[in-house]
């Protein structure tokens, strides 16, 4: 399987967290499915032009967060361990945050309400909504 990732070597993100990133928003789109196997560390290395650590790295931080499991035959498996409680408090923790901070810009209720709207509309176009 291949998978599109686009890394910005110029941003202050550390590679590891974007790469993470880009493979959980895969999987919100369902551009890599339950059960699908990401590429080998090294494969994913030399494609993107990063260090294996690197990608290493991403992939232990996506097995703990519970997006893939690692499985000695067949490498990074996409196999989400849905844990919607755990899953609500660590939203409730980052929102928390983001919240602060857009109140600190005088962003409204409303506009909050209606940016969070286009975004879950985005990841969730064409899914049916259980």
């Amino acid at each position: 399987m291949i998978i599109q990732i686009d890394i910005d070597f110029n941003s202050n993100e550390a590679l590891y967290i974007q790469l993470c990133n880009q493979i959980i928003r895969g999987i919100a789109l369902e551009q890599i499915q339950e059960g699908e196997v990401l590429p080998s560390v090294r494969q994913l290395a030399d494609v993107i032009g990063i260090n294996m650590h690197t990608v290493n790295k991403a992939y232990a931080v996506l097995k703990q967060e519970g997006f893939i499991k690692l499985d000695r035959r067949r490498g990074a498996v996409i196999c989400l361990n849905i844990d919607k409680y755990q899953a609500i408090q660590e939203l409730r923790e980052n929102l928390n945050l983001v919240l602060a901070r857009a109140l600190c810009k005088n962003i409204t209720r409303e506009e909050t309400h209606e940016l969070v709207d286009e975004i879950f509309d985005r990841y969730t176009m064409g899914k049916r909504e259980e």
